[in-house]
């Protein structure tokens, strides 16, 4: 069976990686330097940068408030709180608005753990609701709220704030994994998003999340005596910046910023395919909807249920993302069929058929000169190909029909046969889903026939309660 392309590491994504690793990699180098700069550049360098910032994210959060996102509040006040413990963490410098106090060690330690936790939040589907947005604001304004406790009481009794955690402390090192990990978890839903999506803006907040991540060692395990300590504190601001504006960026063109939740799915493809798949895919799915208004709707129908057999099947995101675009337009070669044959109210004559089944080749061809990638079309142009070789245009057979090219057969057939044409009535669903179990194992792959039943059983439930 043929590899799909989309199986290979995207470029992109090579080069986020190499950006995503060079602070841990410039971190590590100068990790244990000596390192001497004065108690002012600790306070106006972090301190002021970083009040900056925390007023930033509070009007992030102020626009996601009244856009009713959440997503876009969570970040915000992640972003709100980690800036303001940052801000506090500098203002407190010991020397220059206040002696020695345990304020700077604290902030220090729980500047990015806390950021993590409440970025970690935006996983939680229950929180993303547009309903729960007062009360993120609410968590937001008592976490602030606390930050300024801390800050007036440590100011006014600096022995109040205990002087923890020690670098390379047990606490210091309970931090930096329960911190990792939970960047790791942020890290890999973005990673996921852009996988679907290839939007350079998803990419980048993965990258973000890194750098934020690669300041959490320095903070743990290591002193203000060491220049890794203070490139630590230049990459968490910086990572809050690469976070923040890609978020403020989708706010602005009025969309959800999700690579942080990680909740892209396939559907969300097909059913916004501009956005996520290209000027290109809506163009054309906009000409089979003034070429045909029957294929139009056939093909966004077969690319909905294809992701979802997909994913059910467990395709990879590159792999996926392929499928959403091959199914959106598996049947764009029709545009060059005759109108008297693609809607002929009647049975075709042999001749007439053998004029449809070119479809999948002028298909492909187009998608060539349009520079589309192997893979999509190789959907296109063997969507139409059977396991047994009796399929169309090349009679292909086994393992020349790749898995993904299966999958879609295999909803490409079922909603065929559940639509009504002009020259014959939908089947039942009970009727098309046998025909494909007579079939599964010659024509169709049975692994695709039976991922295809559980998607449309679980569709199923409903109204079968209902009845």
């Amino acid at each position: 069976m043929r590899r799909s392309a989309t199986e290979h590491i995207p470029p992109a994504l090579t080069l986020g990686v190499i950006v995503a690793a060079a602070p841990f990699a410039v971190i590590y180098s100068v990790a244990h330097r000596h390192a001497h700069f004065s108690g002012q550049v600790h306070f106006s360098g972090v301190g002021l940068t970083a009040l900056a910032a925390a007023l930033a994210a509070l009007a992030l959060t102020i626009a996601g408030a009244r856009r009713r996102d959440s997503r876009t509040v969570i970040v915000g006040t992640a972003f709100s709180v980690m800036a303001s413990l940052l801000a506090l963490h500098g203002i407190a410098t010991p020397g220059i608005l206040i002696g020695m106090n345990g304020v700077v060690a604290f902030t220090g330690g729980a500047t990015l753990p806390v950021g993590a936790a409440v970025l970690a939040l935006s996983a939680l589907p229950a929180l993303r609701r547009s309903r729960n947005v007062r009360p993120l604001v609410y968590l937001q304004i008592g976490l602030l709220c606390a930050v300024l406790s801390l800050g007036v009481i440590g100011m006014l009794v600096p022995s109040a704030v205990p002087s923890v955690p020690t670098a390379g402390s047990p606490a210091a090192l309970a931090l930096l994994v329960v911190g990792l990990a939970l960047f790791a978890l942020l890290a890999l839903r973005a990673v996921r998003t852009f996988l679907l999506t290839r939007r350079l803006a998803d990419l980048v907040v993965a990258v973000g999340i890194v750098w934020l991540a690669s300041a959490l060692p320095p903070a743990m395990l290591l002193n203000f005596m060491e220049l890794g300590w203070w490139l630590g504190h230049g990459f968490e601001l910086l990572g809050i910046l690469v976070v923040g504006v890609p978020v403020a960026l989708d706010l602005r063109r009025a969309a959800q910023s999700r690579p942080l939740t990680g909740d892209v799915c396939c559907a969300d493809l097909v059913a916004a395919e501009e956005a996520f798949l290209g000027a290109q895919v809506r163009a054309l799915t906009l000409s089979l909807a003034r070429k045909d208004e029957y294929t139009k709707e056939h093909t966004r129908r077969v690319a909905i249920r294809a992701v979802q057999v997909g994913e059910e099947l467990g395709l990879t995101g590159g792999r996926l993302r392929a499928l959403a675009t091959g199914a959106l337009v598996h049947d764009v070669g029709k545009l060059l069929v005759p109108d008297a044959i693609l809607q002929k109210p009647g049975p075709l004559t042999d001749e007439e058929f053998t004029i449809i089944q070119r479809h999948p080749e002028w298909g492909e061809k187009m998608l060539v000169e349009l520079g589309f990638p192997a893979d999509v079309r190789q959907l296109v142009r063997d969507h139409h190909e059977r396991l047994n070789g009796t399929g169309y245009p090349h009679g292909y057979e086994g393992s020349l029909i790749s898995f993904d090219t299966r999958i879609l057969s295999v909803c490409d057939v079922y909603d065929a046969l559940i639509s009504r044409r002009v020259y014959r009535d939908a089947w039942t669903h009970e009727r098309a889903v046998g025909l494909l179990h007579e079939e599964s194992g010659t024509s169709f792959d049975a692994k695709c026939v039976a991922a295809l039943e559980r998607v449309l059983s679980r569709e199923r439930l409903p109204v079968a309660a209902a009845v």
